[in-house]
């Protein structure tokens, strides 16, 4: 039994496609800047001397990393309804996704804090900065320079991941090629098309993330 390729839907979808990664780039691009400000404020927390806020934390990212993504987007999905507050998909998949990148973000974040020596700290305060200037300029940011290629690769994986949130239905590169395969039966058409999408929004992350490594951190563009 032969199988003849024919390309005709995903030609015929192809603008469709298009604006599916554009859905996937705005899911991947407010996800990643609601996990980057929760793992600014974790690792803050984490620090914290109110021992409940730094256990909390703990919590928080052992079950974001210890739970599948399908899960959690479940949850997210099904739950907030239940406290009285009902989302479209596309924001519901947002939150997850933000939630999920933020447990990450925080160890990935804490560990670049970790590395910056004590010594630093200190003479910001000899200086007379207040706590709250010391960790924004003398601790988080040569942090967030040590752990940027780790952060980049984390957000580059974020953003694969919405390809999950076709689950609830949100408009994304995924749910747009199911709703073509579902009218054409191309399966192996669209989803190589889709593959090769993919690999280009990725590709696209990185090169973004170089530049702004760049500009802020004046790491080579590779």
């Amino acid at each position: 039994m032969s199988y003849s390729l024919d390309f005709g839907p995903v030609l015929a979808g192809f603008p469709d496609l298009l604006r599916g990664c554009a859905g996937t780039l705005f899911l991947a691009a407010a996800g990643m800047v609601i996990a980057l400000a929760i793992g600014i404020g974790g690792v803050a927390l984490r620090s914290s001397p109110v021992p409940a806020l730094r256990w909390l934390v703990i919590a928080f990212v052992e079950v974001i990393r210890n739970t599948p993504f399908l899960v959690q987007i479940y949850f997210v999905f099904f739950a907030l309804p239940l406290a009285g507050l009902r989302l479209p998909p596309t924001p519901t998949a947002i939150i997850a996704l933000g939630l999920n990148g933020g447990a990450y973000a925080i160890e990935i974040i804490r560990g670049g804090v970790g590395a910056v020596p004590k010594g630093q700290v200190e003479a910001g305060l000899a200086l007379g900065l207040h706590k709250r200037d010391v960790f924004r300029f003398v601790v988080l940011r040569p942090a967030l320079r040590a752990v940027f290629p780790s952060l980049t690769g984390q957000f580059v994986m974020l953003t694969l991941t919405t390809s999950i949130a076709s689950a609830i239905a949100a408009y994304e590169l995924t749910s747009v090629a199911k709703l073509i395969e579902n009218e054409s039966f191309r399966s192996f058409e669209v989803y190589g098309t889709i593959t090769l999408l993919y690999l280009l929004i990725s590709w696209l992350v990185m090169r973004l993330f170089a530049l702004m490594a760049w500009r802020y951190f004046s790491y080579p563009v590779k």
